[in-house]
């Protein structure tokens, strides 16, 4: 048989599975046999049986993701009944697809995105970058109630500019009540904001203690208002006089940034030894919540975070996964560029919390 020949065989054989195709139509469309055809045909269609992760992306970054919406009533099948996605889904939709492949070298990782207090260590198997960009860190809304938690263990730190004889207000305490202020009016998320003092005793400023001080109080919040799902213990760093934290967001001196962990582990000779004590269930969660916020910081404002710091020691981490520890400037920082850096921290926040774009 000629080439021809053979050509106008297959020619009428797909002509006619066509016909027989469009003749029964009308017959499988109630049973869901379009649907089905179009799994068969179109290329990257997942199945209604499988799984596509947590929010319906494909948390692998290999495979494409489509959606299946419900029929509409007129036109033909297909095209406007789906919604394919134009990228291939990776663990983190607002970052480079390349800068997530080279996050997965440790070295690159650790280098990068962290600064490692000598007395810990960091270690290949803290983190798993996929999984730490893909954990679903966002709150529930419609809880009644607070959901997140400002806190200040050490509430007297204030600014080259504050005159803390004045209040509370002059200090860290008055950045984070314009953070609860943006949180609440722009972001709708309701913040109980604490002012309880664990850095004085007896009128007397005494920092030794004060995580020990502070964890009853904020224990006893949390018992009290169940709807908390985030806290934040914010800080100010201690620099020498002559550093200045600061950067340009939105045309306005920003004062620097930086999400602090604690990993309750001691570098002795070189081994990992947890730190006596100080133990905390959430270690994973708290430091895949920093990295989101440091590379939605990234993506969204490049020069405003310094690395995440990695200690020894325990700190205020350890009564929720979704914990941190922010320190705003330093005592080098004038109040307005520690209140300008609210208005970044309160996107990342929201960003995260909210899974906003």
């Amino acid at each position: 048989m000629g080439k021809k020949e053979k050509d106008k065989r297959l020619l009428r054989r797909n002509l006619l599975g066509v016909c027989v195709f469009l003749l029964a139509l009308p017959v499988l469309w109630p049973m869901g046999g379009a649907a089905f055809a179009m799994r068969e045909i179109l290329p990257g269609q997942v199945s209604a049986a499988e799984p596509t992760g947590e929010g319906g992306a494909d948390t692998t970054g290999e495979t494409e993701t489509v959606e299946e919406e419900p029929a509409k009533e007129t036109g033909l099948f297909g095209i406007d009944d789906l919604k394919f996605k134009e990228e291939e889904q990776v663990a983190a939709a607002y970052l480079p697809r390349e800068e997530v492949e080279r996050m997965q070298d440790f070295s690159y990782l650790q280098k990068k995105y962290y600064t490692t207090d000598s007395r810990t260590m960091l270690l290949p198997t803290d983190i798993n970058v996929n999984d730490a960009l893909a954990k679903d860190f966002t709150i529930d809304t419609e809880v009644d109630g607070p959901k997140v938690l400002i806190f200040h263990t050490h509430i007297s730190e204030g600014f080259a500019d504050s005159d803390m004889s004045k209040g509370k207000e002059e200090g860290i305490w008055g950045a984070g009540e314009y953070l609860k202020e943006l949180l609440e009016e722009k972001y709708g998320i309701e913040v109980l904001h604490h002012d309880g003092v664990y850095d004085r005793v007896n009128g007397k400023g005494q920092v030794t203690g004060a995580y020990e001080r502070m964890e009853p109080d904020i224990r006893k919040i949390l018992e009290e208002n169940p709807s908390i799902q985030v806290c934040i213990d914010m800080h100010r760093d201690g620099v020498p006089e002559g550093t200045h934290l600061v950067t340009e967001v939105n045309g306005k001196p920003t004062a620097k940034i930086m999400f602090f962990n604690g990993l309750c582990r001691l570098n002795q000779n070189g081994q990992a030894v947890p730190t006596p004590g100080l133990d905390n269930p959430y270690v994973s969660d708290n430091l895949a919540f920093s990295l989101q916020m440091q590379t939605q910081s990234a993506a969204r404002f490049p020069e405003l975070n310094r690395k995440i710091y990695l200690n020894a020691y325990r700190f205020s981490l350890h009564m929720l996964p979704r914990s941190t520890l922010i320190e705003v400037g330093a005592q080098t920082n004038t109040k307005k560029e520690v209140h300008n850096a609210m208005e970044p921290l309160a996107e990342i926040l929201a960003a995260v919390l909210l899974g906003v774009e």
